[in-house]
C-alpha cells in the first residue's frame, strides 16, 4: 500500500473504470420511481436518497479532497453524504424525508464532482498519486451497487422499473442430491502480502497460516428445500437452537421465515427483486447468520470457519493455493451467479465449472456465505491513512465475515483475499450458508 505515481495510460484505464462503475449504480438508480426516493426500504438504512449523494460525496472526500488538494465547493454535502449507518443497538434513523435536499440539487452536487474528480483522477489538474485511493473509491461505489439492490430489493414492486434482464428465478429447476465431500488436513492461506501486487482493502493485508484439520462440508449452499425443513419443524420455536440475543430478536420482530420467503395460501412464495414466485426449492436459502447457525445447530452441524471456507474454496490436495475455486482462469459466466447478470438466485448447481479442488461448487457466486468467524484484524493490520475507519470500526466482536459473492457482487471483489462481513441479525443480505461437519 505505497504511494506511486501513477502512469498515464494507467490513468485512463482507472478514468474509464470509474465510469464504468458510475454507470452500474446509474442504472440501479434509474429503476426508482421517483416518488420512492425518498423511502426507507430497511429501516436500519437511510433514506435511498442519500445514497444517491454518498457515492459522489465519498469520492469528493477520499480523492478529490484528500489525495488531489482541492477546495471544496458545497462542505454542506459533502458532510451530509459523508457516511452510512450500521446500528447494533436497535437505535434507528428517524428523520423525515422533507430533511433530506432535492433530486436536483443532488444530481447537480453529483455532476460537478464528477467533473472535477475525472481531472484529477486523468492528472488535467494537480493528480491522485495513490492508485490504491482510486481503486478505494471504484470498488467502494461497486460495493453500494450491491447495497443498492438490498435496498431495493425491499421496495414494493409497483417504487421501481423491472429491467428486461430482469427475469425471476426459475422455480422448478430440479435440485442435485445433497452431497457432502472429504476435504483432507492442510494449510489455508488468509489474506496477501502486503507488497503483493493489485488492490487489497486494509483487512486483507497480511498473511495468515491457518492448519486446518480434516473435515467435510456440504457440496452445495443449503437449498430453500433443506431450509424449509427447517421452518416446517418448528425451528423458529426452538428455544435451544437460538442464542439469547438472537431468540430476543425472534420474539421481538415475529420472524418465522426467511424475509425473502412470502407464505400465500399456505404456498410459499420467494420475493425476488421484480416479481414474487414460487418458492425455487432447489435455490440457496438467503437467511441472516443467527437463522443460518439455528438451522446448524438442528442439523447437528456447524458453519465452517474462515479458514475452512478458505481450504474448501482454494486449497489444494498437495498444499498450494488457487485464486479462485476453479483455478486462475478470470471469472465468467461459467464459473458462477455473479458480477451483475442477473438479480436472483440461481438453482444450486447450475455451474459445474465452479468446483474448487476438493470438488465444492459454487463457493463464489449465487449468495455470500456466513462463517462462523468474527471479522477481526489479521496480524500485523494497518488501516489505510485515508480511510482509517473502514475495517477497525467494525472489529466489535459484533460482526461476522461472509465469504464468496452475490450475484450483485462485482468481478473484481471475487479474489480470494476478499472479506465480507455484516451483523448476525440482519436479514436482508444475500448470504447463503454451507454445513461443515468436523
Amino acid at each position: 500500500m505505497t504511494r506511486t505515481t501513477i502512469p498515464t495510460q494507467d490513468r485512463d484505464v482507472l478514468v474509464s473504470r470509474l465510469r464504468e462503475a458510475r454507470a452500474q449504480t446509474d442504472e440501479i438508480f434509474a429503476l426508482i420511481e421517483p416518488g420512492a426516493l425518498y423511502e426507507r426500504p430497511i429501516p436500519e438504512r437511510h433514506r435511498l436518497v442519500f445514497y444517491l449523494g454518498h457515492l459522489e460525496a465519498f469520492d469528493w472526500n477520499l480523492v478529490a479532497r484528500q489525495a488531489c488538494g482541492l477546495e471544496p465547493f458545497h462542505p454542506d454535502f459533502d458532510r451530509l453524504f459523508a457516511f452510512g449507518i450500521d446500528p447494533v443497538d436497535g437505535g434507528l434513523p428517524d428523520e423525515p424525508a422533507s430533511s433530506w435536499p432535492g433530486r436536483p440539487a443532488v444530481e447537480e452536487y453529483n455532476r460537478r464532482v464528477r467533473e472535477r474528480l475525472d481531472e484529477c483522477v486523468s492528472g488535467r489538474v494537480a493528480g491522485a498519486e495513490d492508485p490504491a485511493v482510486v481503486e478505494m473509491a471504484i470498488e467502494h461505489r461497486l460495493m453500494h451497487a450491491e447495497t443498492l439492490a438490498y435496498l431495493l430489493h425491499q421496495l414494493p414492486y409497483a417504487a421501481k422499473r423491472a429491467p428486461r434482464s430482469g427475469a425471476p428465478p426459475t422455480a422448478r429447476a430440479p435440485e442435485p442430491e445433497a452431497r457432502r465431500t472429504l476435504v483432507p488436513a492442510g494449510p489455508a492461506t488468509l489474506g496477501r502480502p502486503a507488497d503483493g501486487p493489485g488492490f487489497g482493502w486494509d483487512n486483507e493485508f497480511s498473511v495468515r497460516v491457518v492448519d486446518v484439520p480434516e473435515f467435510s462440508i456440504d457440496v452445495h449452499k443449503v437449498t430453500n428445500r433443506r431450509f424449509l425443513e427447517f421452518v416446517r419443524d418448528g425451528g423458529y420455536a426452538a428455544r435451544e437452537l437460538w442464542t439469547d440475543t438472537a431468540w430476543d430478536w425472534i420474539q421481538r420482530s415475529g420472524i418465522r421465515h426467511p424475509t425473502f420467503w412470502n407464505e400465500r395460501d399456505r404456498e410459499w412464495t420467494l420475493r425476488g427483486m421484480f416479481a414474487e414466485t414460487p418458492l425455487p426449492l432447489a435455490a440457496p436459502a438467503w437467511v441472516s447468520h443467527a437463522e443460518a447457525s439455528a438451522f446448524a445447530r438442528w442439523a447437528g452441524k456447524s458453519l465452517p470457519t474462515e479458514a475452512q471456507f478458505h481450504r474448501a474454496a482454494y486449497g489444494t490436495p498437495a498444499g498450494g493455493d488457487r485464486d479462485y475455486p476453479w483455478g486462475a482462469a478470470a471469472p465468467d459466466e461459467r464459473h458462477g451467479n455473479f458480477d451483475f447478470h442477473g438479480w436472483d438466485p440461481m438453482p444450486v448447481g447450475a455451474h459445474p465449472a465452479s468446483a474448487s479442488a476438493f470438488g465444492v461448487d459454487e463457493l463464489v457466486g449465487n449468495g455470500w456465505e456466513w462463517t462462523s468467524s468474527v471479522f477481526e484484524p489479521l496480524p500485523g493490520f494497518r488501516p489505510h491513512p485515508f480511510y482509517p475507519g473502514y475495517s477497525a470500526n467494525f472489529f466489535d466482536d459484533r460482526h461476522y465475515v461472509m465469504k464468496g459473492g452475490s450475484p450483485r457482487t462485482a468481478a473484481c471483489m471475487l479474489r480470494r483475499s476478499f472479506r465480507n462481513w455484516f451483523q448476525p441479525l440482519y436479514p436482508y443480505v444475500y448470504a447463503g450458508f454451507r454445513l461443515v461437519d468436523e
